[in-house]
């Protein structure tokens, strides 16, 4: 007589590993959840607090007296941040996306230095890049409308660069032509030692900025600078108005006494969870900015 077959033990209770992931997964990346909201003003506070201990090291009088206490809080600081890397990297719908997007190389950025100070001394004030991540305030504080103008004046500025380079290779061009000039005007003895020094000089003529270190001697020399100086203040009107005309281009500015119409569904606009791109049209399925899906 053949044994009844035996029944399969009873499951043991316990938390499921894929519904442990999607908590954490909307904690950390969901901004509109109570649970994501706390998350991301707590981590705002922290890096807030970090980026000041880092500045208060460099202070010598405090490094002095509190020197370890806050070596002590930036590694304490350190370590929070890098569970955080972790968790976001282990929640991540798509890992790979997050880790090279913006957010994701900027939260990398801001673990290494601390790391690096173990073999280089003084690469941990390199910490100050932690302040990129308060960037978020964006997306907790839901400033829709104000990362659609960051995402407009970013395409202005990349439809914008083909000109920009044209213009920044004539301004290389009348650096060396001047430089050179000068070099064979005033010579060695008003401390145009070479053509790089006078394209030294001659690009800090044209910025305006005048440090004072080389100054030319001739009359000859002195109508050139003279002519350069001139010049260089239309050389700094140049770049603001082909940046200025693409983003009237794209945004005209209304009549006076209009008033600019703001879309009633900007609060419901998807965010892409991949690098963190929100303003995306209602009904977008894939992130302008990197491809990824929306929700």
């Amino acid at each position: 007589m053949a044994s009844p077959s035996a029944s399969p033990p009873p499951a043991t209770p316990g938390l499921d590993a894929g519904a442990l992931r999607d908590r954490i997964y909307i904690v950390i990346f969901e901004a509109e959840t109570p649970g994501g909201k706390l998350f991301d003003v707590a981590l705002l506070w922290l890096i807030v607090a970090s980026v000041v201990t880092v500045a208060l090291e460099s202070v010598e009088s405090v490094a002095v007296r509190h020197g370890t206490t806050l070596r002590v809080l930036e590694w304490f600081y350190t370590a929070l941040f890098s569970v955080e890397y972790g968790l976001r990297i282990y929640s991540a719908r798509r890992r790979l996306r997050y880790v090279v997007s913006f957010f994701g190389i900027i939260d990398l950025l801001a673990l290494l230095p601390t790391y690096l100070s173990l073999f280089l001394p003084g690469m941990h004030t390199l910490l100050v890049i932690r302040a990129l991540r308060l960037l978020r305030v964006f997306r907790v504080l839901k400033v829709v409308r104000m990362m659609g103008e960051a995402h407009s004046l970013l395409a202005a500025i990349r439809i914008s660069l083909p000109k920009i380079s044209v213009f920044v290779g004539a301004v290389v061009i009348i650096a060396l032509v001047v430089g050179a000039a000068m070099y064979l005007i005033e010579g060695i003895e008003a401390g145009f030692t070479s053509i790089p020094r006078g394209m030294y000089w001659a690009i800090v003529t044209m910025t305006t900025v005048g440090y004072g270190d080389i100054a030319p001697k001739t009359d000859l020399g002195q109508f050139l600078a003279a002519c350069l100086m001139v010049l260089g203040y239309g050389i700094l009107a140049v770049p603001t108005g082909i940046v200025s005309a693409e983003i009237v281009s794209h945004h005209p500015v209304p009549p006076p006494g209009a008033s600019e119409a703001v879309p009633e569904d900007d609060e419901d606009r998807a965010m892409c969870h991949a690098c963190g791109a929100m303003d995306h049209p209602t009904g977008a399925n894939f992130c302008y900015v990197c491809g990824s899906a929306v929700d």
